[in-house]
């Protein structure tokens, strides 16, 4: 598994404009929708299979690593597809260290992607761990350079 597996170049959204989590998530799965990759029919149906897992457990990763990968599984997504997204101020993901995420992976798949999601989060979460990989994503002048970050990541692999 790979981030060019699930992430395309338009999924990455730099700089967030939410300040809550539900905007964040909102903001994140729109391009899913402005796109055609999922039915914007189903928009209602998503957001609450998102905010359902988020109501379980918190997505955030906790550790000092600034990060969430919020996902859902929803059978009207075709495949796996993430969105990334960075916000340079943090927001309240209700992380386990109780420090604000800067960094976010929205992963949405159906079903029939059982392995491939979780091989997904766990390509995620091994890779974010990795704090010079972070501080590129942070740093990352628009989105151009922040496909080029995880370009080279999945190159080291």
């Amino acid at each position: 598994m790979l981030f060019k597996d699930f992430l395309a170049p338009e999924h990455l959204l730099g700089d967030l404009s939410a300040v809550t989590k539900a905007e964040a998530i909102g903001e994140l799965a729109e391009p899913l929708f402005a796109n055609g990759i999922i039915n914007p029919d189903l928009r209602d149906g998503v957001l609450a299979a998102l905010f359902h897992r988020e109501d379980i457990q918190s997505t955030a990763l906790g550790q000092g690593l600034g990060m969430a990968i919020p996902h859902a599984k929803h059978p009207g997504v075709r495949g796996l597809v993430g969105v990334f997204g960075r916000s340079r101020e943090g927001i309240d993901f209700v992380s386990p260290d109780g420090q604000p995420v800067h960094l976010f992976i929205m992963l949405l798949s159906n079903r029939e992607c059982g392995n491939r999601h979780l091989e997904a989060l766990a390509y995620i979460s091994r890779k974010f761990r990795d704090r010079e990989f972070r501080n590129c994503l942070l740093k990352a002048a628009n989105p151009v350079q922040m496909a080029d970050f995880f370009e080279d990541a999945d190159n080291e692999e």
